[in-house]
């Protein structure tokens, strides 16, 4: 069971984990930029994208799971940066395999325990009969009275593939649903982290709180905190450029 990912440019190696519901495929075009100064590998985490599927989702599978690929790569030491769920994940990594990393960017996340905002996604996702379309169209306006977002639409629709009949779901979304209480909770943190790490985090977002900062300190004592302005959640793609300039200036800092 090996990780799915795509690698683009050359030098030291930055590896791209993606939030819940989400591929490498999102990350291409920031990965393509950040890759004129250094090799991006973006992955699929399992239940994910192209990655395979399994009935257990914690964010230690998932630390073992990017070791592995990095043992598979021959990979000793990565510059790690993480979204959300791949945020979390990332933090997990630093943790268990704190000797294999050089930096860490953790993107609009907190270690802490979050409130459940996804279920309403899930089972608009699972009572769908995909079966009965012929179109993306069509599933999208299925959706609409659940999910009003047509943004949040089309980033989840990102996750539909062509079956014999109708579509079909590229993701995992039971294994997902049932391991969802998990990723909720917080990253355990045995010690704290002694890497140079930068959170960013959008000024519109409430992900990341100042409280959250308080704690982050604490734990990443090398850390430092960038807010991005007209940002959500999705930084990377409500923001690219100020993104991308944050994250060569920090993985260039010496």
């Amino acid at each position: 069971m090996k990780l799915h990912y795509q690698s683009v440019g050359e030098g030291k190696p930055l590896v791209i984990l993606h939030g819940l519901f989400g591929s490498a495929d999102n990350w291409r075009s920031i990965a393509k930029t950040l890759s004129s100064q250094r090799r991006v590998i973006s992955v699929d985490l399992r239940n994910h994208g192209q990655s395979f599927h399994h009935p257990q989702q914690t964010f230690d599978l998932m630390a073992e799971d990017l070791a592995f690929l990095l043992d598979d790569l021959g990979l000793a030491v990565i510059d790690l940066l993480g979204h959300s769920l791949g945020g979390k994940t990332a933090m997990q990594f630093a943790q268990s395999y704190a000797e294999r990393l050089n930096r860490l960017i953790i993107v609009d996340i907190a270690p802490r325990q979050y409130a459940d905002e996804h279920s309403v996604i899930f089972k608009a996702l699972m009572t769908l009969d995909l079966s009965k379309f012929s179109s993306r169209t069509q599933v999208s306006e299925a959706l609409s009275a659940t999910l009003p977002d047509p943004m949040v639409r089309q980033f989840l629709l990102l996750n539909l593939q062509k079956a014999e009949q109708g579509f079909s779901w590229r993701i995992n979304l039971q294994a997902l649903f049932c391991s969802y209480p998990g990723l909720l909770q917080s990253v355990e943190h045995v010690e704290a982290v002694g890497l140079p790490t930068l959170f960013i985090s959008g000024a519109k977002s409430d992900y990341v709180t100042e409280s959250d900062w308080q704690q982050i300190k604490t734990l990443y004592p090398q850390s430092e905190h960038v807010v991005i302005e007209d940002a959500g959640h999705w930084i990377h793609a409500e923001q690219p450029e100020a993104f991308i300039q944050q994250v060569n200036r920090f993985l260039t800092d010496d």
